[in-house]
């Protein structure tokens, strides 16, 4: 097929340009570059376009162009969020907008990436895809996110219910980390380890009890492309992500053992991290029994792996830590 990847120079959008590529399709990939790097697709055969999905004409013509469409841009970070929210939420929902509205006229088959934040304040248990959201006030510049994803999924899900997009699929991914994660917008694994690399304490915001999973980014983009081509996961809502928690505190500790840093662990207020604004979520784990159901499949990858590998490439030197073993292809093999 003929694939349009929004955000497809970031994190993840450039892992899954690269596993599309290997399936034989022809890929066009839309980013302005805000987040994301060309450098994400350095040898690439494929189409690039630095466009931001806010203009409307530019995103009606690639989706048009396109057999299937895929849309992960999105301002996503936490400091991000917290330093532009109001920024941050226009390119969440008028992007979106943009390409749903596109989608819905042109009746191309869509995937729209959305987050495990939209469950907001959760009480403590695994957090399954039939479940209400629970915000905190307006005030609190942390829920824009979440409240403009959860918008994107109403305004999918609505063009779904009246036919003009066939094919929907709304994965919500659950903290995904790996290679190309930049630590310039508060993603905490890359910052620690990138602290750890360079034997620093590790900061730790808050006391360090929020609770989390990591999915390796492979097992992300895995999980993406057998949902493409799953149609009972037509016009469903999915939790993508790993169902092993750790505290925040507890991944602290385990890249400094992964990565022998006797530096320790500082802890650092949310308002010296982020200033006035901020709520955090302190529970955060998928039911995954959705994806295993419809896929046959479920992200397992160990996170001292995952930690090793990340910290590998850091270090420009996976072979040291892994002894040779490439995750990138192994890891679709697990669960």
């Amino acid at each position: 097929m003929q694939i349009l990847v929004t955000g497809g120079a970031g994190f993840i959008g450039s892992h899954l340009v690269e596993r599309l590529l290997q399936e034989g399709h022809t890929v066009t990939v839309l980013d302005d570059l805000s987040t994301g790097s060309e450098k994400n697709l350095a040898g690439l055969k494929i189409q690039f376009v630095r466009e931001d999905v806010k203009d409307r004409e530019a995103t009606y013509w690639f989706v048009r162009q396109s057999d299937f469409v895929i849309h992960l841009a999105a301002a996503v970070g936490v400091k991000l969020i917290m330093d532009d929210p109001y920024g941050s939420m226009l390119t969440n929902i008028e992007g979106s907008s943009n390409v749903i509205r596109a989608c819905s006229l042109r009746n191309k088959p869509l995937i729209l990436a959305s987050t495990s934040e939209v469950y907001g304040k959760s009480s403590g248990d695994l957090l399954r895809e039939e479940d209400d959201t629970l915000f905190g006030n307006s005030q609190k510049h942390r829920w824009s996110y979440a409240a403009a994803k959860l918008v994107d999924e109403h305004m999918a899900l609505a063009a779904y219910k009246v036919g003009s997009i066939p094919f929907l699929v709304i994965p919500r991914f659950f903290n995904t980390v790996g290679p190309r994660q930049s630590p310039a917008y508060g993603m905490v694994l890359p910052r620690f380890i990138q602290q750890a690399v360079r034997q620093e304490p590790l900061t730790v915001y808050g006391d360090g009890s929020q609770v989390r999973s990591f999915t390796w980014v492979y097992n992300t983009v895995e999980a993406v492309v057998r949902l493409m081509a799953c149609p009972e996961a037509n016009g469903q809502v999915v939790n993508v992500g790993s169902s092993y928690p750790t505290t925040i505190t507890g991944l602290a500790s385990r890249v400094n053992r992964c990565l022998n840093n006797p530096a320790g662990i500082i802890h650092v207020p949310y308002h010296e991290a982020y200033g006035d604004g901020y709520e955090d979520m302190m529970y955060r784990v998928p039911s995954t029994e959705k994806l295993k159901r419809l896929i046959g499949y479920t992200p397992r990858t160990p996170l001292e792996d995952i930690i090793e590998f990340t910290a590998g490439v850091e270090r420009r030197d996976t072979s040291r830590w892994l002894g040779n073993r490439d995750l990138s292809r192994e890891i679709v093999n697990v669960g």
